[in-house]
């Protein structure tokens, strides 16, 4: 660990008023997210202005990311399903991962490649084809969390949160992942949602100590941005995409949810980055 990471910049507030912010992605000049609570997809610019894309009928947990077409897909959680979104807006199945586990599922990212990840299902991550193929490439995983695939598309990087770990795999020509290994000991870190930059570092949000962590791999601590609520996901963006945007609410414990959905405490939080983004997604 590094006695002197970098003293932590002063977070803005971007949006206020949000149920349960989650699955923040850069897309196209606007910071698309989740909101769990409202069941909805939400677009935000760099100067505030939001526009609610879709409204959903399904309940947390779904999150985002876009096929290489341009196509909005979105993990239905506890339906199970992977979605995507048409032109005109309807919301069809991509694939089904039912058949692998009854599980909720969580996460998505889709790399250079196209190969599509989700991970959940009682711990383990799945690859979608190009065809809606759905196969099992890991398991055994301690609450998945967020995911990211480095700029090359070698490697895959998973948020274990019950482990406090990073863990990464490489990913082979037909999309399965091996030589699985801890990327980075968290310590008493207890990993979210997360996003790489360009010089290969790993930012990663933190819901009980309330913070958002750039690490290098090996666990060094490079950066440590402090907020006053939990910090559920990160995504670096914005015009040249050093920007971190921090998803932020009240936690009150899983029993407490519709609470604090009620409440509206979410925020969207800016703080300016030493690195540009990089990677999926």
């Amino acid at each position: 660990m590094s006695p002197n990471p970098t003293p932590p910049p002063d977070a803005r507030v971007l949006l206020t008023g949000i149920a349960m912010g989650e699955s923040p992605r850069w897309h196209q000049g606007r910071l698309w997210f989740s909101d769990w609570g409202a069941q909805e997809i939400i677009a935000v610019e760099p100067n505030g202005k939001s526009e609610v894309v879709v409204r959903s009928a399904f309940g947390l947990p779904f999150c985002i990311d876009w096929l290489h077409d341009g196509r909005l897909l979105v993990v239905s959680g506890r339906a199970g399903l992977l979605l995507r979104r048409e032109a005109d807006g309807s919301l069809v199945t991509h694939a089904e991962l039912r058949g692998l586990s009854d599980g909720a599922w969580n996460e998505i990212v889709v790399d250079g490649r196209g190969n599509i990840y989700v991970n959940g299902g009682a711990g383990m991550i799945a690859r979608v084809g190009g065809d809606g193929s759905v196969r099992q490439v890991a398991d055994g995983t301690a609450f998945p969390n967020g995911m990211a695939v480095t700029p090359d598309n070698s490697t895959l990087i998973i948020a274990e949160s019950h482990a406090r770990k990073l863990t990464a795999f490489d990913i082979a020509n037909d999309g399965s992942l091996t030589h699985r290994r801890v990327w980075a000991d968290l310590g008493d870190g207890a990993p979210d949602g997360i996003c790489i930059d360009a010089d290969g570092a790993v930012w990663y949000a933190d819901v009980p100590n309330r913070r958002c962590v750039r690490v290098r791999e090996g666990g060094e601590v490079l950066q440590t941005v402090s907020v006053d609520r939990g910090c559920f996901a990160c995504m670096l963006g914005g015009p040249a995409r050093t920007t971190l945007f921090i998803a932020a609410n009240e936690w009150r414990g899983m029993d407490k949810i519709p609470e604090v959905v009620q409440a509206r405490t979410g925020q969207v939080l800016m703080v300016e980055a030493p690195a540009p983004g990089a990677g999926w997604p």
